[in-house]
């Protein structure tokens, strides 16, 4: 059993102010694998006395110190790469080479983007005569990460901060804290100064809410459910502070008659089942023009049920359970409820994989036949759950994709090179990708509606923790 108790505050590693344990659970086997404790507002208080001490010295520094200190944690990161990885299979239960070159693997991917990011940002540049405009960090900020992507998450929010001059306290999920608790140890062999970076443990009604209404912290920067980034938005509206948001998605992915369909249809099936369906701008919409949809529907069953199903402890390219107990029982109440308002069953369903009696595994799931009025079609699921919807033509396929309450990503297929670029420009999401196109590093990562406000990585998220001001002198 692992043991890791104490909180990182003003740089050193400090027992919570009361006891308050939380097993830590391995999804693949329901069984308690570490503890932590929960921390509470006087936790809270700590670790914003020290950010708040700490802050005018950090604000101080040179740009290239704070650069200089960043590269020390990534030159750190990237030799305990495997630790990291081991970390996040064994708390969220995803497959370790998954776990390793995809999941640990965002933070380094993620400097990289930052560290050039700040090259373009403008911190000090003439307005008119005598006017100067200047860009300073905000403040004390207050992070809060998910489980489903949890390095990538820490990376997005703790980098820019720290490379602004803000100091910060991290609230990781209470489920899968193991890697936020690494990512500590790396900040405290890079060497940075006490109080800049503090880690605070706990839940969402013990820290979250005391992080929210903390008269101290000047910005708190979410990611989660849209529920739960509602709830942060009111606790510091009372303190006018500023909130970003990265929230929920459906994200629609449209298969147009004309584009390769096998490729597109393996490609987006692939998507939406990895890292067992658990990431916010997962393609769970599938779109497919009328005169190809049964053929889709077929390859798509035949993509789904290739996908494996397996312990995160092995190697190889197959999918781990989903988190939690709430997750699994949220996820068979879906599907249940999308049997029940009529959408064909096309492979998958309700149960765990043949031959596995335990842990929080799914069957990879397709769905066909959905009307994008049904529950399954609205609701962010966060499983390897695909629903699959007829259109015809381009019109009705937008009007489809953005008849949602999100709007974080979308995905489009097609062989048209011009009809992918007017598509693409009518869809209500913050990133579209044609035709499989990733994204380099550094790029905006947020999404329209309720999938959040503001901007993460590169420039645009450095942004997100500047305060702008304009300096006038005779």
């Amino acid at each position: 059993m692992i043991e890791k108790r104490d909180f990182y505050i003003d740089g050193k590693w400090v027992a919570p102010r009361a006891p308050n344990d939380c097993d830590v659970i391995d999804p693949a086997t329901e069984e308690a694998c570490a503890v932590i404790s929960l921390g509470a507002k006087a936790d809270v208080d700590a670790a914003v006395a020290a950010a708040r001490r700490a802050f005018p010295a950090w604000a101080a520094t040179p740009l290239e110190t704070r650069i200089a200190l960043l590269e020390k944690l990534d030159a750190v990161m990237q030799r305990r790469i495997g630790e990291l990885g081991e970390a996040i299979s064994l708390e969220m239960g995803a497959p370790i080479d998954f776990a390793t070159n995809d999941q640990a693997a965002c933070g380094p991917w993620h400097m990289s983007g930052f560290l050039e990011g700040a090259k373009h940002i403008a911190w000090e540049e003439p307005f008119a005569e005598g006017q100067v405009i200047v860009r300073e960090p905000i403040g004390v900020c207050g992070l809060i990460t998910p489980w489903n992507w949890p390095i990538n998450q820490i990376a997005l929010k703790v980098y820019p901060a720290l490379l602004t001059g803000c100091t910060c306290i991290l609230k990781p999920s209470e489920i899968a804290p193991l890697s936020a608790l690494l990512f500590a140890e790396f900040v405290d062999e890079a060497g940075f100064p006490a109080g800049v970076f503090n880690l605070v443990n706990g839940d969402g009604p013990g820290v979250g809410e005391a992080m929210s209404n903390h008269p101290d912290i000047d910005m708190m920067s979410f990611t989660g459910s849209t529920r739960a980034g509602t709830a942060v938005s009111r606790g510091a509206a009372e303190m006018v502070k500023r909130v970003t948001l990265e929230l929920g998605g459906k994200s629609p992915n449209i298969i147009f008659a004309d584009a390769d369909l096998p490729r597109s249809i393996r490609r987006g099936v692939d998507h939406c089942m990895e890292n067992t369906g658990q990431s916010c701008n997962a393609p769970t919409r599938m779109l497919v023009e009328r005169p190809v949809y049964e053929e889709a529907v077929d390859l798509a069953r035949q993509s789904a049920e290739a996908v494996g199903v397996g312990n995160p402890r092995e190697h190889g390219d197959h999918i781990g359970p989903l988190v939690s107990q709430a997750q699994f029982d949220k996820v068979q109440g879906l599907i249940e409820t999308a049997i029940s308002e009529g959408a064909r069953l096309v492979t998958g369903g309700m149960g765990r994989p043949d031959g596995i009696n335990r842990g929080y595994y799914v069957r990879p799931t397709v769905f066909a036949d959905v009307d994008n009025g049904m529950t399954i079609a609205r609701e962010e699921v966060f499983g390897p759950v695909l629903v699959m919807i007829p259109f015809e033509g381009e019109e009705e396929a937008v009007a489809i994709a953005n008849d949602t309450p999100y709007g974080l990503a979308a995905y489009l297929s097609t062989g048209d090179a011009e009809k992918g670029q007017r598509v693409a420009r009518q869809l209500r999401a913050g990133m579209v990708r044609v035709n499989g196109a990733g994204f380099s590093a550094g790029h905006p990562f947020g999404g329209y509606k309720q999938s959040g406000n503001g901007r993460e990585g590169g420039r645009w998220g450095i942004e997100d923790f500047l305060e702008v001001k304009i300096v006038s002198a005779r």
